[in-house]
């Protein structure tokens, strides 16, 4: 079995980890930077380091530490909100353009009335009245009008603030990724400032600007909506290319683990992109298997157990291994020997099961010649989950989730 070594220097609880311009957005699970900071410092390939890929980027946090450990990087993933996210967090806009139509800005406010709204269809967002006031909306309309007459190399810089806005102006509740509608004593006393929430975003991602401006190396961060599940384009990554993975894949599917596409939705919709109502179906695990497609020693006995419990739970968790292993097997040719891989997965409860990931990605990197260095865990100081959650959906029946992350680092061999 693979050894695991418990590591409180991991844990980060007093860290900031809204550095840089990891500020811009939330984003669900997100890495903190610290882990992938210490994890390129620590394990990144003696000698040649020259670039660092992330398979599942999210939000883009190991592309903005390896921007500033000099490291090129590329980046993919098929939701589009994290590949919006990800582009902004690593280009080096310009300072003095940015704080020019700052000033305009701070006076949105003032120059502001209903009747200027021109673009007032919003039937692009599913239910749109259910989940905004018409203010609300014409508000957030108007910002968006406004960011259309900015620049095109710094629109993302706007639009990144604006993103994070369409999400916290609606009626959703806080605290939470799903889409839960808040209660009738909590929309009594919701009356967001519009225009002053979107100028506090803009300046606190101004602050993270500069602050990685500062410190980041002159290197590329390229960005693609790949699904490594299906293949890896050779025109992008050839065999042998990658010195460097730093990354932290799904814990299971979209719809019973943490709620990318629910979250992702707000944005995707309101900025037109593709695939927002069946993001869930697409990411991995999303589409139903019945038949497993891997061969596993370390976590065969949890399977097992799953697939006695409820068979539709076993066959949710045996889709999302089946693409996990997919991934698996494109992403190792592409590694070159002695290259790095860094995995920071969680290990979930399905059904008072708890599926060890980290043995289950260990045992299929080693089928694709890597070799196993070691596997630290850390505590999750504070995730946005849970505490603890029903197996059955029964009152009473609780069972703790997830307090803990595990890094696997290996060793590619061959």
């Amino acid at each position: 079995m693979y050894k695991r070594t418990i590591d409180n220097n991991w844990n980060f609880r007093t860290s900031n980890t809204k550095e840089y311009t990891h500020c811009y957005h939330t984003y669900p699970a997100m890495m903190i930077p610290q882990v992938a900071r210490t994890l390129i410092h620590n394990f990144r390939p003696k000698g040649k380091c020259e670039l660092l890929f992330d398979p599942y980027m999210g939000s883009g946090t190991s592309l903005v530490e390896a921007s500033l450990f000099g490291i090129n990087s590329i980046g993919t993933d098929i939701n589009p909100l994290a590949r919006l996210i990800s582009k902004t967090k690593t280009m080096p806009f310009d300072i003095k353009k940015i704080e020019y139509i700052l000033s305009k800005i701070q006076l949105l406010s003032f120059s502001y009335t209903p009747n200027q709204v021109t673009q007032r269809d919003f039937s692009r967002i599913s239910n749109h009245t259910f989940w905004y006031s018409e203010d609300i909306l014409l508000k957030l309309s108007y910002i968006s009008s406004f960011i259309e007459t900015i620049d095109e190399d710094v629109k993302l810089f706007f639009n990144i603030a604006l993103s994070e806005m369409v999400r916290e102006c609606s009626f959703t509740r806080n605290g939470e990724f799903k889409r839960f509608k808040m209660n009738e004593k909590q929309l009594k006393n919701f009356n967001p400032d519009v225009f002053a929430l979107f100028e506090y975003k803009v300046m606190r991602n101004l602050n993270g600007l500069k602050m990685f401006l500062m410190d980041r190396k002159n290197v590329s961060s390229k960005i693609y909506d790949f699904d490594t599940v299906s293949s890896i384009p050779q025109n992008i990554l050839q065999k042998n290319s990658v010195d460097m993975i730093v990354t932290s894949p799904p814990y299971g599917d979209s719809r019973t683990t943490v709620a990318y596409g629910q979250f992702s939705r707000w944005a995707n919709e309101w900025f037109g992109f593709s695939n927002a109502k069946i993001l869930d179906n697409i990411l991995m695990g999303g589409k139903k298997q019945q038949k497993e497609t891997f061969e596993t020693k370390t976590i065969r006995e949890q399977i097992d157990q799953i697939k006695d419990i409820n068979i539709t739970r076993y066959f949710e968790v045996i889709s999302f291994l089946n693409d996990y292993h997919c991934s698996i097997k494109n992403i190792a040719p592409i590694v070159r020997n002695n290259g790095k891989i860094c995995y920071v997965v969680g290990n979930r409860n399905v059904k008072g099961v708890q599926i060890p990931l980290d043995y289950f990605t260990a045992e299929m990197f080693e089928k694709y010649g890597f070799k196993h260095e070691q596997t630290i865990v850390r505590t999750i100081p504070s995730k946005r989950m849970p505490s603890k959650t029903s197996p059955s959906n029964k009152v009473g029946e609780k069972i703790s989730t997830m307090s803990n992350e595990y890094i696997v680092i290996m060793t590619k061999s061959i």
